[in-house]
């Protein structure tokens, strides 16, 4: 099976879901991870703030941090070798990268803003 890791930047807690202001992009993530683990598929992430020795081991990753600074993550590897940075991958690239059918994610959840909200005028 293929193996699939997130590097992400330093949050304050292990999936960034904590706070007042929570990002709808780590909401996302954070869904599709768990939605896969329910299917028996395990997806690493590692939190710089939580995990920095999983930085410092993964040579391409220490690299990448070496040479474009922590402003680039987060960082998506597939079987070791970089294929994302500066932002999550899409349901459609994770199923694509670890062979999945395309309908395990159901439909995609897009990161929005508040004029996207089911609220229209500053979401719950």
């Amino acid at each position: 099976m293929k193996t699939m890791q997130i590097f992400e930047p330093a949050m304050c807690c292990s999936t960034g879901l904590c706070g007042v202001g929570v990002d709808p992009e780590l909401l996302r993530i954070s869904t599709v991870l768990d939605t896969l683990k329910k299917h028996g598929i395990t997806v690493d992430r590692f939190n710089l703030n939580s995990a920095p020795m999983e930085f410092v081991n993964n040579k391409a990753v220490n690299d990448f941090i070496n040479d474009k600074g922590p402003d680039g993550l987060p960082i998506t590897l597939m079987d070791g070798e970089i294929v994302l940075t500066g932002k999550y991958p899409t349901n459609a690239e994770i199923t694509e990268w670890l062979g999945l059918s395309a309908d395990l994610l159901g439909t995609p959840v897009k990161a929005q803003g508040n004029e996207g909200c089911c609220c229209k005028g500053g979401c719950c």
